[in-house]
């Protein structure tokens, strides 16, 4: 379905209110594909600090696969979502191993972690391949101008909305257009309270001329969110504490953390246990974790499951932690 009316104004649009961000002054596209990795699930006041971040501590593609993944991980802390910050650490190690970063859309897309949108942005910014991205903001604009009704999230949705914007792709000005859809969505029209009376698309709106503004994209049913309680121990003797490394197929993966126990009581432990923080409420995507925090001061070591082991306390920076570890260090702090 072309529609050129549609294109120019959101390339007009784009020319007068783009967002200037770092990663839009460059063609590199290790800076490009680092930065789209780091906005998945985060907004860009939070995600622009973390890509500085990255950037400044790998400024290459080949040091960002010569890091060890602990650090990786540590530079990551607060955006969750880790198994971003691992994929992007097997996928430089991918570039590096293949010589140069690939430059074909099915090459972008074969890199660990990177899905059709990624590797269509990363395709589109950095080598002006005319492929059309489709994030949340895309989806947006597309359903309410053409009024399409088709949920969003299932399988039919992607393959509809997918054709529609490639065809609305102009192909002389791919990157321009595909940026500006997504600046359109994100500051134009938003998901409350858009500003329709200053649209230049409002007069062929679908949405707009009928009223459904608000329930314009439909959405699949989301997945029911499952309750889980953990209890922390921090343990503090002679300077040192307990920590291991959760492992694979479950939260946190390769992240570290402190004595837990998970949907049971704590056993009898030696020394003094302090409560620190009882229900702390912390929100993953389909997981819900009430935690309690506890400090055990002790004169000996206690036993530790499989999978522990003892550092000096100073050095807990150097190990990447969840955020609810973090959390639990900050209520150690104010003690």
């Amino acid at each position: 379905m072309k529609d050129p009316f549609f294109s120019r104004t959101i390339l007009r649009w784009y020319a007068e209110n783009r967002r200037d961000l770092p990663w839009r002054r460059t063609r590199d596209p290790y800076a490009i594909w680092l930065s789209e990795v780091i906005l998945q699930q985060t907004r860009i006041a939070q995600g622009k600090a973390y890509w500085e971040r990255f950037m400044a501590a790998f400024p290459t593609v080949e040091d960002l696969a010569a890091a060890t993944e602990d650090r990786v991980l540590r530079l990551w802390e607060g955006l969750g979502y880790y198994s971003r910050a691992r994929n992007l650490h097997a996928a430089a190690r991918q570039i590096v191993a293949a010589g140069a970063f690939p430059d074909t859309l099915e090459d972008i897309r074969a890199l660990k972690g990177v899905g059709d949108y990624t590797a269509a942005a990363i395709a589109s910014f950095a080598f002006d391949i005319p492929a059309a991205v489709l994030d949340g903001n895309v989806y947006r604009v597309l359903a309410r101008y053409f009024g399409i009704g088709t949920p969003v999230g299932s399988s039919a949705a992607k393959k509809e909305f997918s054709a529609l914007a490639q065809d609305l792709l102009p192909e002389e000005d791919s990157a321009s257009y595909n940026q500006g859809l997504m600046d359109f969505g994100a500051l134009q029209c938003t998901p409350l309270s858009p500003g329709c009376m200053t649209c230049p698309l409002q007069e062929r709106c679908f949405a707009r001329r009928n009223g459904q503004t608000a329930t314009l994209p439909l959405k699949k049913a989301a997945a029911a969110v499952k309750t889980r309680r953990i209890s922390y121990i921090y343990i503090r003797h002679a300077g040192c504490t307990a920590i291991r490394r959760r492992g694979a197929g479950d939260i946190w993966q390769g992240l570290w953390e402190p004595l837990c126990y998970e949907d049971g009581p704590i056993p009898p432990l030696p020394g003094t246990l302090h409560p620190l923080r009882k229900g702390v409420r912390h929100q993953l995507t389909h997981r819900l974790l009430l935690a309690d925090f506890y400090l055990l001061e002790t004169s000996r070591r206690p036993d530790l499951p499989e999978g522990y082991f003892w550092i000096k306390e100073e050095a807990l920076d150097d190990y990447g932690k969840p955020r609810l570890f973090e959390l639990m260090l900050e209520e150690l702090s104010s003690l």
